[in-house]
């Protein structure tokens, strides 16, 4: 069967996953994208402008095309015509294709208001990638900026050319901001914060024409006969469903415009479907992407012979616009006959939050919130499953010091039918039977059921459901470190902070039971030394350490070790090189220059570990921690100094920064990258800690990692000066050592973090937990009490002492074997071992 998907956007390709996810062999299937590019993120569109590049933001997974031989993709194809008598497709450079079944998603246009002048150069919509990249080329060379339309996508762009460092002004026709959504106080609420962050709205406001300006390229004059001046323009008045081809081949069109569909998404031709913006159900279009993504899964369920059917959606949102929170629930306006609203007001701390209910007062209907959109994953639910309200029900949105607890509306009150994720139609249900099949971490839920996975604005609710299952299937809802403490890594760090504890011993004693374990042992170590920063070879310490803290360096795979000397931000003078270089030819060590940029001695044994060690410490160097559970390295690029296009100071400020951190002991290791541009060359985005120069300051990015599970790292914070940076950076980290489990990288941390990436920005930029000074004086008595942790080791006679092959001998170990290769060594095969085959003698050095 012949099938065409006219459009790749989000939802088209969200109508591929779902058909080709099943048995869809039965398919040939060409997909035409107008762009150069296949299916990305336009949610996240304006991350484009912190440093996301295309790539960044695909949706295609490697291989979703190449792999699939029935599947065939056309890059820049246009469809011109549908002839529904002849079945075909005409492409705009003429090529025609046959169907048997053909799919619009087509998506939508920007629309434009009929203003002259429109057409004027630095002039754009806020549509696609190509669009941005128009816009950073004018914003270069700009110094003011734009946005008409104060809807969603307009604050969204908004903020785009605020981040371009342009003065920014919002025009807006209606009487206040995201009229569709919010009511008048809300309204006034959020124009109150967006022009806080700099910039100016202005309401009421039509535009007659836009004209030369005298002070700037564009004047754009007003009905009411004033006038504002601006470099660019950039439309974002609403969206236009792109039905012309329909419209053109006869299909039947909604009131309104847009594709007219039924119920399982096909329009009045049967075998022709229509999904996304471009379709209307019942005379309404939908501008959301989770009711298209709906239509998709109804779609491809049909093709496959499935059931399913499309029934509107709810219109609900939550977004963070400027680093505001705004949601809309439902009713929000209270149209409904007989409601009657609840409201609360703080204008200190600029939160507006109203719910409106039905007349009898047992059911929510709608709400609105402004500043603080806590509550809205309890109050969606509230609404579409139809919960008996509380018999006070204002206290949903007041806060506990306003008489009382605030009442809680359970998870148990949700049928199992309930969607609690509508990015990817996961139920409560399908969570559930997830927790049944043994998945009892949000990770796994994850990967088992996908809910949360998208923009993760879910992820509370869906904790909350995993927990509940987990206690009704009878397991245990806990992550105890081990049979020999009851309690988590963060609650273990907990009691040794308040209790003071300094030892393993008196941990053991107070808290735990047994003598310790493998797993126990390292993860109180690491407490240890992250909150009082001794040193860990001290006596009581030691024997707590795995085998490459014990010998404070990496074991290798013949028993020999590696050295790695610190090189700060990659930097090492010419001296060091030479020093590095003759302490390598002495010991006959293997070098190799690294990702991290610093270079590794391979091939020491136990025994000459103190000897190496006091030579480069000699030399000026310093342990580079690269066997510990700490930071290894701060990578960066040549920076300003040297590279033309560089904008900071990378090599400076990575230095500075792997100064401060590198005595961090922490749940897992920690990698920074600084690029001097937003070119990217030390690859910030892909490490736990990552910063990126602009000409308005450093982009913090955190939570990144390459490694076996790459993540892209997530914007923070954006035009930091270094001061702020290191302020940050320093809450991050101690949150982070304070709260993860055991063996916990960053970057699974923050995806089993409840609350998101949005809890982590009020707890490190807002201090949601009034902690931020205290974490702040943590770091810095890490920084005032570093001691290198090799020089330690080699001043001290007992602790030089352990670096013996053999306790009661002073030999060497003899079955350490090497062959040469490219003028180096490497250890020597088992087979080589075998023939005895012994090259290379054992050094006596």
């Amino acid at each position: 069967m012949k099938l065409i998907v006219i459009g790749h956007g989000m939802v088209g390709h969200k109508f591929l996953e779902t058909l080709l996810g099943g048995e869809a062999s039965q398919f040939d299937v060409t997909v035409l994208c107008e762009e150069p590019r296949p299916a990305y993120d336009r949610v996240h569109l304006s991350e484009f402008f912190a440093g996301k590049s295309a790539d960044d933001l695909s949706l295609v997974a490697p291989g979703f095309f190449e792999n699939r031989a029935n599947v065939t993709l056309k890059l820049n194809a246009k469809a011109a015509a549908v002839d529904r008598a002849a079945r075909t497709v005409t492409l705009a450079d003429g090529e025609v294709l046959a169907y048997d079944k053909l799919v619009f998603a087509t998506g939508s246009y920007p629309f434009v208001p009929p203003v002259p002048g429109k057409e004027r150069k630095d002039c754009f919509v806020y549509r696609t990638i190509e669009d941005l990249e128009a816009m950073l080329e004018c914003g270069s060379r700009a110094k003011s900026g734009v946005v008409i339309g104060g809807g969603l996508l307009g604050l969204e762009c908004a903020k785009a050319l605020r981040d371009m460092n342009l003065a920014t002004n919002v025009v807006e026709f209606a009487p206040r901001l995201m009229a569709v959504q919010v009511d008048d106080l809300g309204g006034r609420m959020l124009r109150n914060k967006i022009e806080e962050l700099g910039v100016t709205v202005h309401t009421h406001k039509s535009t007659l024409r836009i004209v030369d300006g005298e002070s700037a390229t564009h004047r754009m004059e007003f009905a009411d006969g004033s006038f504002l001046e601006t470099d660019m323009i950039v439309f974002s008045a609403g969206i236009r469903p792109r039905d012309e081809l329909a419209r053109a081949c006869g299909l039947e069109l909604g009131p309104r415009g847009g594709i007219a569909i039924d119920d399982a998404c096909r329009t009045s031709d049967a075998d022709i479907y229509a999904i996304g913006e471009c379709a209307a159900w019942n005379g309404q279009t939908f501008g959301l992407v989770a009711p298209g993504y709906d239509m998709a899964r109804t779609v491809a369920k049909a093709l496959l012979g499935q059931t399913g059917t499309f029934g509107g959606a709810d219109m609900s949102t939550k977004l963070k616009l400027m680093g505001v929170d705004v949601a809309s629930i439902g009713d929000a306006h209270g149209t409904t006959p007989g409601s009657r609203s609840f409201q609360y007001t703080d204008e200190r701390r600029q939160v507006y939050k109203k719910i409106v209910v039905s007349d009898c007062g047992k059911r929510l209907l709608g709400a609105v919130l402004i500043g603080d959109a806590s509550e809205y994953g309890s109050l969606l639910q509230t609404v579409l499953n139809s919960i008996a309200l509380p018999e006070a029900p204002e206290f949903l949105i007041l806060p506990q010091a306003q008489g009382g607890a605030r009442p809680a509306i359970g998870v148990d009150a949700l049928p199992a039918s309930a969607q609690v994720c509508s990015c990817n139609d996961v139920s409560k249900g399908a969570v559930c039977d997830a927790v049944k099949a043994g998945a009892c971490d949000i990770g796994a839920i994850k990967a088992c059921t996908s809910a949360g996975t998208s923009c993760g604005g879910c992820v509370p609710l869906v904790t909350q459901i995993m927990k509940a299952e987990m206690q009704k299937q009878g397991m245990a809802v806990n992550n105890h470190v081990c049979e020999h403490f009851a309690y988590s890594r963060q609650e273990l760090l907990h009691l040794i902070r308040v209790g003071s504890i300094k030892t393993f011993g008196e941990l053991l004693h107070k808290h735990g039971k047994g003598l310790g374990c493998d797993v126990c042992k390292p993860v109180a170590a690491s407490i240890l030394a992250s909150t009082w920063n001794d040193f860990v070879l001290k006596p009581e310490h030691a024997s707590l350490q795995d085998s490459n803290d014990y010998f404070l360096g990496n074991i290798q795979k013949d028993g020999t070790y590696s050295v790695v000397p610190r090189m700060t931000g990659g930097e090492v003078t010419p001296d060091g090189l030479i020093a590095v270089g003759q302490v390598a030819k002495k010991y006959g060590l293997y070098t190799k220059i690294t990702g991290g940029q610093r270079v590794d001695l391979f091939g020491a044994r136990v025994d000459q570990l103190p000897a190496i060690w006091e030579e480069l410490i000699a030399a000026g160097f310093e342990s580079g921690h690269a066997y510990g559970k700490s930071l290894r390295t701060v990578k960066s690029c040549v920076g300003s100094t040297w590279c033309r296009y560089g904008v900071g100071d990378s090599v400076a400020f990575a230095i500075a920064l792997e100064n401060r951190y590198k005595g961090l002991r922490a749940p897992h290791k920690i990698k920074f990258g600084v690029s001097g541009c937003t070119r990217e060359c030390a690859e910030a985005q892909g490490k736990d800690v990552g910063l990126i120069a602009t000409d308005k300051g450093w982009n913090l990015y955190v939570c990144g990692n390459s490694g076996m599970k790459p993540r892209h790292a997530e914007l923070l914070a954006s035009d930091l000066d270094q001061e702020t940076v290191v302020k940050l950076v320093d809450r991050f980290l101690m949150f982070y050592v304070r709260t993860a489990d055991r063996l916990q990288r960053t970057s699974t941390w923050r995806m089993n973090l409840e609350g998101g990436l949005d809890y982590l920005k009020s707890v490190v930029l807002d201090d949601k937990l009034g902690i931020a000074a205290e974490l702040e004086a943590d770091m810095q008595n890490v920084v005032d009490t570093y001691r290198d942790e090799w020089k330690n080791a080699i001043e001290d006679p007992a602790v030089r002492e352990r670096f013996r092959t053999f306790v009661n001998s002073d030999a060497v170990d003899d079955n350490v074997v090497f062959m040469p290769e490219r003028g180096q060594i490497r250890p020597a095969t088992p087979e080589e071992r075998k023939q005895r085959v012994i090259p290379i003698a054992v050094r006596s050095a």
